[in-house]
């Protein structure tokens, strides 16, 4: 493996992809990670955040909020460094209460050299978590963001407030990106009496993903997030058509390359003994045959060090949490990171 460094920083390999001759190329990593109730101390008048409060049912101090700051950073810090030193260049995050954590977050020491900006928009969300995209400026260049609601009712005719679609695209590197950035209505009251509600967020992505591709076939589209839902479930595998294989993708089709992951019994969260991968990134065709100009998809991840596994008690094997219920654990998020690879020829 050849390495050099230009101007631009990102890394610079030799790869074998599939058959083909040693070639060098330019790597950039692209990730998603539930943050696990990333909240702030103070009382939000507007959301059901009082939990998360010192006074709270939580006990959320400064030096827990830090702590959970300090430990999200060391797993962003890491990610991806393998195959480029900056990290991840775009991160899409969700279960953060306001910009104001993203804030903290991005000045942390850990991190605080990629210079990460914020695209983030409030969501009405009943509890007031929202998704967002964090971007290293120098490798992404924001064209345009949206909030795109998702808008499902109950059977009495209320809505149901969820967490808004994010759509931001840009320059990645001079190749047109879009990126969505999910966290669709949970499996609360059961998996099978919630799907509709997961159908009505991926149709919204759906439609919009639709309306690039029409524009233009070739459209390089990111799909990622906690979509609680898994590759093989009916919102992602009927209603977005994200393929398990590559080969089997056509024009203006998607893949998923956590796919595989999930057929070997790899999950990014664990409930009641068993493994999901709800936290997914799906590519469109564009990204898996790209001219040789641009970027292309290499390979996807599961991001799960020992340190990331509880040790012990109850939730032992699963993702090291910051809190069982009320109890605090210490730990990191409920569930592991995810992120893939695009490469470049040079």
């Amino acid at each position: 493996m050849r390495i050099t460094f230009l101007f631009f920083s990102f890394l610079f390999l030799q790869l074998s992809l599939s058959a083909q001759a040693k070639q060098s190329y330019r790597v950039g990593a692209i990730g998603f990670y539930n943050f696990e109730n990333l909240f702030d101390t103070e009382d939000d008048p507007k959301i059901r955040d009082e939990e998360f409060t010192p006074k709270g049912s939580r006990n959320w101090t400064a030096e827990l909020y830090q702590t959970k700051l300090d430990n999200l950073a060391k797993v962003v810090a890491e990610m991806a460094t393998d195959l480029t030193p900056d990290g991840l260049s775009i991160l899409g995050v969700a279960e953060i209460e306001n910009r104001r954590v993203l804030e903290d977050f991005v000045v942390h020491p850990s991190i605080k050299d990629r210079k990460y900006e914020i695209v983030h928009f409030d969501s009405p969300d009943r509890r007031g978590i929202d998704v967002a995209l964090l971007y290293q400026p120098k490798y992404f260049k924001v064209e345009s963001a949206r909030a795109v609601p998702v808008k499902i009712y109950e059977d009495d005719g209320e809505r149901k407030f969820t967490r808004d679609v994010l759509l931001v695209s840009g320059l990645f590197d001079g190749d047109l990106l879009h990126v969505f950035v999910n966290h669709w209505p949970s499996r609360s009251g059961g998996a099978a009496a919630s799907q509709a509600y997961r159908n009505a967020a991926a149709m919204e992505v759906k439609v919009l993903s639709d309306s690039l591709l029409q524009a233009d076939p070739k459209s390089k589209i990111v799909i990622m997030g906690d979509l609680n839902d898994d590759p093989s479930s009916a919102s992602v595998k009927k209603i977005l058509n994200a393929k398990a294989k590559s080969k089997t993708v056509k024009a203006k089709g998607f893949f998923n390359p956590m796919y595989s992951f999930f057929k070997k019994g790899i999950g990014t969260l664990a409930y009641r003994d068993a493994w999901n991968l709800f936290d997914q990134i799906i590519i469109s065709e564009g990204l898996l045959n790209s001219p040789d100009t641009g970027y292309r998809f290499y390979k996807a991840q599961v991001y799960s060090p020992k340190y990331l596994y509880q040790k012990t008690g109850h939730f032992r094997g699963y993702p090291f949490r910051s809190f069982g219920g009320n109890t605090y654990l210490g730990g990191y998020s409920d569930h592991f990171p995810v992120y893939i690879f695009l490469v470049k020829s040079i």
